[in-house]
């Protein structure tokens, strides 16, 4: 009797067991259903997306996926080429006026006097020009919603009395009209000095920070390597401008040694520490986002370059403009490139 209720026990155990399994499996299937479902639902979403995006957007996604997939190569040697045409725009400079860049005089010595009056800046170059045949004489306008409202003059090899003097006989004005600053020369050389070893530190600096933090030499190297080109690119582009670099223009410098290196971060990070999707897919992520950041950024300085009155601010807006538009080519056409080029030579190595 007994052995004949185990048995029914037994069976009835089973059969739970059974059901309890078939419950499961068909839970499975169910959920697996609709997980195909929503799969095939976000793929549907993305195809009408893509299908409603403008052709001329479909098409230069097109082209720049097939060019960082297939031919990026080519990126890398365009930006070299690139690199070495700014270092011998700076070299050619240097060899004809002695300077890798022109100085304002605040770097290179001089006065500067700024008259709070509307002249003419052209007849007043020209004649201060004949009065001091060897000084370099520079002339800027101050505006104000669209109207002159001051004149600076800049003048080199010069005493600030013999250019004052020559400005009364030109222009009508007293003492309560100008503002006078001079720098000496040896005073506006240590200055350059001095910001240019700060340049450098800051540079330096950035690179021992950058290797910490990926804990590996040459994707650092990479970065930092970037950063420079966009720097000499900017450089290059003062110089041929015939901008004279200021302590404000030196300022923008140091501020460029940070936003070229937070897209070439940003690259680097999700290439090396995040690991969904294929390596050409984490760049084109990557480059999305940062080149929606760049350019953000020079819209922002472009904008405030044209609504400065400040001549200070202008240049510095100037160059944060030119940078972050450089900082597009070097991070996404040379930096992503040999740090693809790096990851699968490494992993063809591996193998």
């Amino acid at each position: 009797m007994e052995h004949g209720l185990d048995e029914n026990n037994k069976d009835n155990t089973e059969k739970k067991y059974t059901e309890n399994k078939k419950n499961e499996e068909k839970t499975n299937k169910k959920d697996i259903r609709e997980e195909d479902h929503n799969k095939t639902r976000k793929k549907e979403e993305i195809s009408l997306k893509e299908h409603n995006k403008p052709k001329f957007d479909l098409k230069l996604k097109n082209f720049l996926s097939r060019l960082f997939e297939k031919n990026y190569k080519i990126l890398l040697v365009i930006t070299i080429s690139l690199m070495l045409l700014n270092i011998a725009v700076i070299g050619v400079h240097y060899a004809v006026t002695g300077d890798i860049v022109n100085k304002g005089i605040d770097i290179k010595g001089g006065v500067s006097i700024t008259i709070n009056k509307d002249i003419n800046p052209d007849d007043t170059k020209l004649y201060l020009k004949q009065a001091f045949p060897k000084s370099d004489i520079r002339i800027n306008t101050i505006l104000s919603s669209g109207k002159v409202i001051a004149v600076t003059i800049e003048a080199t090899d010069v005493s600030e009395k013999e250019l004052l003097e020559k400005i009364k006989d030109k222009v009508a004005i007293s003492e309560n009209d100008y503002v006078v600053e001079s720098v000496g020369t040896a005073l506006g050389s240590s200055f350059f000095r001095q910001t240019v070893i700060a340049l450098v530190a800051a540079f330096i600096l950035m690179a021992i920070v950058v290797l910490i933090t990926f804990r590996n030499f040459y994707p650092s190297f990479f970065v930092m390597l970037c950063a420079a080109a966009d720097m000499l690119a900017t450089w290059a582009v003062v110089v041929l401008s015939g901008m004279r670099l200021s302590s404000a223009g030196v300022a923008a410098f140091l501020m460029m040694v940070g936003y070229s290196i937070d897209t070439d971060i940003l690259l680097t990070t999700r290439v090396l520490k995040h690991k969904e999707g294929s390596l050409h897919e984490r760049i084109m992520q990557a480059m999305k986002t940062g080149v929606t950041m760049s350019l953000t950024g020079a819209a922002a300085t472009l904008i405030a370059y044209f609504a400065t009155p400040s001549p200070a601010l202008k240049e510095i807006m100037f160059i944060l403009t030119t940078g972050l538009l450089f900082d597009i080519i070097f991070t996404w056409g040379q930096n992503a490139t040999i740090l693809r080029w790096y990851l699968e030579r490494k992993e063809n190595m591996v193998r």
